[in-house]
């Protein structure tokens, strides 16, 4: 089995910059390609796109993770996030969400809303291709 937790992401002089659903795929798709259960992560952003953290928020199941918005917006809070992203893999390959993923990033759009911090987008990352909820007009 395949753990991400002890991954850097980014290395502190690397400047990795955001601005696509795609680029959010380029960025991880191939670190979560093959993983045998679900990560969601929090791409945290500063004010002109750049990421300054990527956080493994939960690790889940075959087909499944839980997520709550405390655990989600900590660090956001904690470190003056102006924005995030939003991403999980489906380890099936098949990045098409669940009900329970469309209801997820509504309730965080939401809670992002009222806590003044961005969430730009929630991608679920395939194995060869995402989907991006954005894109879709779900959020």
């Amino acid at each position: 089995m395949q753990d991400l937790s002890q991954i850097r992401f980014i290395r502190e002089e690397e400047e990795v910059y955001i601005e696509s659903s795609e680029d959010v795929f380029k960025f991880l798709g191939k670190k979560t390609s093959g993983l045998d259960r679900e990560y969601f992560f929090v791409i945290h952003l500063d004010t002109k796109g750049k990421v300054s953290l990527v956080e493994i928020a939960h690790i889940g199941t075959l087909n499944s993770t839980v997520i709550h918005p405390r655990e989600i917006f900590r660090t956001a809070i904690m470190n003056s996030t102006n924005s995030i992203i939003l991403a999980h893999n489906h380890p099936s390959g098949d990045p098409t969400p669940s009900k329970e993923d469309i209801q997820t990033i509504k309730v965080l759009s939401k809670c992002g809303e009222l806590l003044n911090i961005k969430v730009l987008d929630h991608v679920v990352l395939g194995k060869d291709f995402y989907y991006t909820e954005k894109e879709k007009k779900i959020m």
